[in-house]
């Protein structure tokens, strides 16, 4: 073989390994946000934004400043009394895996949760009054009409429930936040907040999360 044609042979294989690798990041990221984003009605420009952010998050290496290490995400952490007495209806898309896994998540803290699966999400959302930009995969609507958005942490539920602000309908965790209760993924973190709906359609910081053992 030429010089030529070897440097050439070299260059499309050097092409064609990077064109795999990219390949199989995007197929775990298919895996990992299994929700259907479409029929969810989650497709605003703001949450598939963010949506988006968290999936570029699964390939930043364990060093990187917004990737942190949480070794203990493996850990099977759960109170099955600190929602034992609370009933919540939950609105989600059939084909979201990580709904699912939220869902595990607030059963095994005494949640008692009965799953809808809905074609218009966006429509249930707007009944709510859930604002555009706090939006997420799943709804979840308790028996006193308190509501809670996303990958909400079972122990935030708990603590808002306990004692409600008076001004408030719920909890929101905007987008899917790599490493929140059922978007665990390979042992990332990644840091976000926990937002407060207020009834007048005003949203403010409830808690800042920045470990995996502050969820618990």
């Amino acid at each position: 073989m030429t010089p030529l044609k070897m440097k050439s042979s070299l260059i499309f294989n050097r092409h064609l390994s990077k064109g795999l690798r990219s390949t199989l990041v995007l197929l775990a990221a298919s895996s990992l946000f299994s929700c259907s984003q479409p029929s969810s009605g989650v497709s605003d420009a703001s949450t598939t934004s963010v949506t988006t952010e968290n999936a570029t998050a699964i390939t930043l290496k364990e060093d990187e400043p917004n990737a942190k290490s949480a070794h203990m995400m493996t850990m099977s952490v759960s109170k099955p009394d600190l929602l034992e007495n609370v009933s919540a209806t939950v609105y989600k898309d059939a084909n979201c895996g990580c709904c699912k896994e939220w869902i595990s998540h607030a059963e095994d803290n005494g949640l008692s949760a009965t799953a809808h699966d809905v074609a218009d999400l966006a429509g249930f959302k707007e009944r709510y009054g859930i604002p555009t930009e706090m939006r997420s995969c799943h709804t979840v609507v308790t028996t006193d009409d308190y509501v809670f958005e996303g990958h909400v942490p079972a122990k935030y539920m708990a603590q808002f429930l306990e004692n409600p602000p008076v001004q408030a309908m719920g909890l929101a965790v905007p987008g899917m936040p790599v490493g929140s209760p059922g978007m665990e993924y390979q042992n990332k973190f990644q840091p976000y907040q926990i937002m407060q709906l207020n009834k007048d359609g005003t949203t403010q910081v409830y808690a800042d999360i920045e470990s995996v053992e502050q969820q618990l």
